[in-house]
C-alpha cells in the first residue's frame, strides 16, 4: 500500500492530511480500499487527485474519464490557482460544515465541492474560448450532481455549497470570496435581457436554503440571506434579508456570517 510521503506533508499539509485520512480509511474499511487507493493514494499531488476525481464524476459514455482526464490536467497544469482555490474551498467546507469531520470527505464524498471544482475548469476553457467543453463539463455538473453553474460565472475561493441540490448559477454572476450558500439557491436573471443580468454576491455573504437572488443587483459583503427569501433589489453591507420580496429586517449580527453559518436574526428566537 502507498505510504504519505512525509516531505510532501510538510510542504502541502492539506495533501498530506488526505492521504493520512486515506491511509486510515483503508484499514478500518478494507472494501473501500480500491477506491481510496485509486483516488487519492495513487497520485502523489493533490492536484492530480483532483483531476481523477473530477474527470471520473463526470464521465459518460459520450466522453470516456480517459479524455475528460487529459482536458482536466491540461487545465490544472496550466493554472496553478485552480487547485490552490480548491484547497481553499475545502478548507472551508471542513471549518464551517459540522457533517464534515475530515479533509478527504469533500473530495470522495461531497457533491458540492465536487461540483465547484468541475465548475473551475469549465471556467478556464470557458476564458480560453473552448466554450463547448464548457458547456459539456456544465452539462454533466447539472446530470451528475445537480449544480448547475454557468461557465461563465465568476467566483472566488473559500466558497462552501452545502448538500448542493438544485443550485443554479447564472452566466453573469459573480461571487466573492468565502461565501457560503445552502441547497436551492438560484442566482438569476429576471428577464430576457442581455449584459449583466446576474447578481453580484460579495464576500462573505450567507446565503440559505432556497434563497433566490435576481436580477443586476449586489449583495454586499458579509450579508445575510434567510432561507426562502427573494431579493430583487440592492442589498448593503452586513445586513440580514428576509421574506418575499426581500426586505431589510436588522443588522448582519456578526463579522462572518458565512464562517459561523448563524442563520437567527432579529426577531428570531433560538430554540434550545
Amino acid at each position: 500500500m502507498s505510504q504519505p510521503n512525509k516531505k510532501l506533508q510538510n510542504i502541502d499539509p492539506v495533501w498530506g492530511r488526505i492521504q493520512n485520512e486515506a491511509s486510515a480509511l483503508i484499514l478500518a474499511e478494507p472494501l473501500m480500499g480500491g477506491m481510496v487507493h485509486s483516488s487519492i493514494l495513487h497520485h502523489n499531488t493533490f492536484r492530480k487527485a483532483l483531476s481523477y476525481r473530477i474527470s471520473l464524476k463526470l464521465s459518460s459514455e459520450e466522453m470516456p474519464a480517459q479524455i475528460l482526464r487529459e482536458i482536466v490536467d491540461e487545465v490544472l497544469s496550466t493554472d496553478d490557482s485552480i487547485a490552490l482555490s480548491a484547497r481553499a474551498d475545502m478548507v472551508a467546507v471542513f471549518d464551517r460544515d459540522p457533517a464534515c469531520h475530515q479533509m478527504l470527505q469533500p473530495m470522495l464524498f461531497f457533491k458540492g465541492y465536487q461540483a465547484l471544482q468541475a465548475y473551475r475548469v469549465s471556467h478556464w476553457l470557458w476564458k480560453n474560448d473552448r466554450k463547448e467543453i464548457a458547456y459539456f463539463i456544465q452539462m454533466r455538473c447539472s446530470e451528475v450532481f445537480g449544480v448547475d453553474i454557468h461557465p461563465g460565472a465568476v467566483l472566488g475561493c473559500g466558497i462552501m455549497i452545502d448538500h448542493a441540490h438544485s443550485i443554479v448559477i447564472g452566466e453573469t454572476s459573480r461571487v466573492g470570496d468565502n461565501v457560503s450558500m445552502l441547497h436551492s439557491v438560484t442566482l438569476g436573471g429576471t428577464g430576457k435581457a442581455d449584459g449583466d443580468r446576474h447578481p453580484t454576491i460579495e464576500n462573505g455573504v450567507l446565503i440559505g436554503a432556497g434563497a433566490k437572488i435576481l436580477g443586476n443587483i449586489t449583495v454586499g459583503y458579509c450579508s445575510k440571506i434567510a432561507a426562502g427569501s427573494v431579493v430583487l433589489k440592492d442589498i448593503p453591507p452586513c445586513k440580514t434579508v428576509a421574506g418575499v420580496p426581500g426586505l431589510i429586517v436588522g443588522e448582519a449580527g456578526c463579522d462572518q456570517p458565512s464562517q459561523t453559518m448563524d442563520q437567527f436574526f432579529e426577531g428570531c428566537e433560538k430554540t434550545s
